[in-house]
């Protein structure tokens, strides 16, 4: 490709980093950074305008993003510190006077990056049956596995838009794996937006949007950026070598030398069997402590 590369992703936090590094104001975005625990980033991003939408590559709303590096050991402490964050973020997301939460995990769980949604389900508490039986107090939480389109020749809204007409969820957490334009995001950030969720938008396979207007509740999309296009790689190289061109310089030189095969490729780390399954359980956590006070 000849031309302005650009780096996809699906972190609303990187977007706007493209235009800092630019020294680029941005109208309509605010910023707010938080440090509740150590070793952990919140960074809240609010899209206010059209303006900041149109300039974000992202639809008006709140994106929250938590950035916990040591998830990348195998540290049972830093996984529960990371999974309390989750769940307070979550909380402070979902709407007021909800008693019932669908949880979908998306993806094909045949593919191991793209499993995080399935994996997260499997180990989630689900309660519905036990509040409607036995009249348990507390949350009604359902979870969905839908798969993807090549395995059941369905859109995911449309099994989601079905299951919430018949189940009546008042909130709709949708998780599923993201992309990244940086290594050092994969398998460490959890991004929870109150926009819903684009299927595949960072890899460039565009689904149909999971949000309120789709599904007809409000959707809290919920993932962690699992793979980072080949051009990130590229340009993490040469960035050291061309630091003094400005981001939008390097785009341009990026967009000359990378091929269109290279365009498309995607990348993850070798240990991504171990990563889901922590990741997933991380997030399982925080939903099972927001919704039924257990860690």
């Amino acid at each position: 490709m000849i031309g302005k590369y650009r780096m996809r992703t699906d972190l609303a936090m990187e977007n706007q980093e493209k235009f800092e590094r630019d020294h680029v104001e941005i109208s309509g975005v605010e910023i707010e950074k938080k440090k509740r625990k150590a070793e952990i980033q919140t960074t809240i991003v609010k899209i206010t305008s059209e303006q900041g939408a149109k300039m974000m590559g992202k639809p008006k709303g709140t994106y929250v993003t938590i950035e916990a590096p040591l998830l990348l050991t195998a540290d049972e402490e830093e996984s529960r510190k990371a999974a309390e964050e989750f769940s307070h973020c979550l909380m402070e997301m979902v709407p007021e006077a909800c008693g019932s939460v669908l949880v979908a995990g998306l993806g094909n769980r045949g593919i191991t990056p793209d499993a995080l949604g399935p994996e997260t389900v499997e180990q989630l508490n689900v309660t519905r049956h036990l509040v409607r039986t036995y009249g348990k107090k507390g949350w009604e939480v359902s979870a969905l596995a839908p798969g993807v389109m090549a395995q059941t020749g369905m859109e995911a809204v449309e099994i989601l838009r079905g299951t919430a007409e018949q189940t009546h969820p008042d909130v709709i957490l949708a998780v599923d794996a993201l992309a990244a334009c940086s290594i050092h995001r994969l398998n460490c950030t959890i991004q929870l937006a109150d926009t819903g969720i684009w299927p595949g938008s960072g890899v460039g396979n565009h689904r149909n949007a999971l949000n309120q207007e789709t599904l007809g509740v409000p959707v809290i999309g919920i993932g962690v950026p699992t793979v980072v296009g080949a051009g990130t790689i590229v340009h993490d190289a040469v960035a050291g070598v061309l630091e003094s061109l400005e981001e939008s310089e390097m785009d341009e030189f990026l967009g000359e030398v990378i091929s269109p095969a290279l365009e498309s490729l995607y990348v993850t780390t070798k240990e991504i069997d171990e990563m889901v399954r922590r990741l997933a359980g991380v997030l399982a956590a925080g939903m099972n402590q927001a919704f039924s006070g257990e860690l």
